[in-house]
């Protein structure tokens, strides 16, 4: 069994190898032909597209971890079909329950792949990539602290408390310096709304000017602000949940149990991360069943295919019910564990099925 163990988790490592290799080649050549809009704009020139394709890979293996190892056991397993090795194992003594073990002993390496590079890669790879993006096309530097979100705007620097969903801002505080560095103004707005073309509508305004040794205070119900801040920019500067790291998940839950915010979202995010590494295992399971049925020389491309179509539903139930749970206010870690306990309950039936023929 030993050797039966090591020889399937080397065809299968291989094969999984060589997915990889095509989806990350596939991916990477799509992520550079969307960047070629933007090559040119402000800094962004050829190299910094290059490293923020190159920081976007992290990302990519995370997300198409379950579909590679699918892909690539279901190649390996049906070369050993077509071969008879599946038969002569068959033959030799080995259930679908014993195959089904050594796919779970091979697949628990693709368990602790998947996690690390989800939790500890992938999300300051993508944070980096981020801020050289924004910091080679735009003048906006920004940074997360405690005190809220920060920018460099030109000659400004700017405070947002809060960003609300909508791109909507809480608690701005602009302060803003002449050609000398010299303090000129600062203005504190409790809410600021997009309009077009980079303008933005404040509301309820208090504006303190500071003009040699005078200083005059004014309150306006609302005042216009021009900036090169936009939703794009802002969209790309917050971290969504589903690219948070398990831990930074939990404590942003608390925080907003404490402030007695709704947390069925990043709860759903949560908990995808952690069921999100098994449904590996979930989607090598699903390639066995085709290694049992009897097909022609010439089948393997399209059970590929096949494989492929299971792999997208999979992510396509994933991201279904992590939606309605948020609409609907589901149980959190039911809306996580559905899809991935819907389709091992699909292949462990299929199985079933085979072992009773």
């Amino acid at each position: 069994m030993k050797v039966l163990n090591r020889y399937l988790a080397h065809e299968i490592y291989g094969g999984t190898l060589l997915v990889f290799a095509a989806l990350l080649v596939l991916f990477g050549f799509l992520d550079l032909l969307h960047e070629l809009e933007s090559l040119g704009k402000g800094n962004y020139q050829p190299l910094q597209m290059l490293l923020y394709v190159t920081l976007q890979i992290p990302g990519h293996i995370y997300e198409l971890f379950p579909i590679a190892a699918l892909i690539g056991t279901l190649y390996a397993l049906v070369q050993l079909a077509q071969h008879s090795e599946i038969t002569v194992m068959r033959v030799s003594g080995v259930s679908a329950s014993r195959m089904t073990w050594s796919l779970l002993r091979a697949g628990s390496l693709f368990v602790l792949l998947t996690f690390v590079v989800g939790e500890f890669i992938a999300p300051p790879s993508e944070r980096i990539a981020t801020q050289l993006r924004i910091r080679a096309m735009s003048t906006v530097v920004a940074q997360e602290f405690r005190s809220g979100l920060w920018l460099k705007d030109g000659a400004s620097f700017v405070n947002v408390k809060e960003v609300l969903p909508d791109s909507t801002l809480v608690g701005v505080k602009i302060y803003e310096f002449d050609p000398n560095y010299s303090l000129r103004s600062i203005s504190f707005a409790q809410e600021g709304k997009y309009l077009k073309e980079n303008s933005w509508l404040l509301s309820n305004v208090e504006q303190t000017r500071f003009e040699g040794s005078s200083v005059s205070v004014a309150r306006l119900p609302q005042a216009y602000w021009n900036s090169v801040l936009n939703p794009d920019m802002l969209s790309v500067l917050l971290v969504v949940p589903e690219q948070m790291s398990v831990w930074n998940l939990y404590f942003y839950m608390q925080h907003l149990r404490d402030n007695k915010q709704k947390t069925s979202r990043f709860e759903i995010a949560l908990w995808n991360k952690l069921v999100y590494p098994f449904a590996t295992l979930v989607m090598m399971l699903m390639a066995l069943p085709f290694a049992f049925l009897h097909a022609r020389m010439g089948a393997v491309s399209g059970k590929v295919f096949a494989g492929i179509m299971l792999g997208l539903s999979y992510h396509l139930f994933n991201r279904v019910f992590a939606n309605l749970g948020v609409l609907h206010d589901w149980s959190p870690l039911l809306s996580a564990v559905s899809p991935t306990l819907l389709f091992f309950v699909g292949v462990a039936g299929v199985l079933w099925w085979l072992e009773r023929r």
